[in-house]
């Protein structure tokens, strides 16, 4: 679960830190970014799984059943699903995991550090409200390039108070 995500840079903090980490890892991107040959080659050559966010699919039994017949698979998504500002921030990632049994690691650039940074992981028990919690409490402690641009499911900004709606 890569947060908040309010910058195209966010993507560079994310390759350097596998990089760093001599991870493969796969992630899911809006299908528009792999429509350009040169672009979508070298999106899908970083682990990028396009994805047409117009059409229903069921991507979550698509990408569970991945996930439970991978021998090992690393897969970051943004919930957030765009880099403006909103509090809807899809929940794919959670009924994935949940789904195919694994945790979720909320994981974010942090600007102030200069550094990616995990947080606990969280065994998802379909309770999204109370397992979440400690996501958002790790994502408040992250400095994004873009802070002014943060909402949280809860309306909440990085400061803790009410964001903009």
């Amino acid at each position: 679960m890569g947060a908040p995500h309010t910058s195209n840079w966010d993507f560079l903090v994310f390759v350097g830190a596998m990089e760093k980490l001599g991870v493969e890892a796969s992630y899911i991107g809006k299908a528009s970014l792999f429509r350009w040959g040169p672009m979508a080659r070298f999106m899908k050559g970083l682990g990028g799984i396009p994805v047409e966010r117009s059409v229903r699919n069921d991507l979550v039994a698509q990408v569970s059943q991945a996930l439970r017949d991978a021998e090992r698979m690393l897969l970051v998504i943004a919930p957030e699903g765009t880099r403006e500002p909103t509090a809807e921030w899809r929940m794919g990632f959670y009924r994935i995991a949940l789904a195919a049994g694994v945790p979720i690691v909320p994981a974010g650039p942090d600007y102030g550090r200069k550094a990616a940074i995990f947080g606990p992981p969280i065994m998802p028990t379909g309770d999204p409200d109370r397992d979440l919690q400690p996501a958002w409490a790790f994502f408040k402690t992250l400095v994004p390039r873009n802070p002014d641009q943060v909402l949280f499911p809860d309306g909440s900004g990085m400061d803790g108070g009410a964001g903009r709606a």
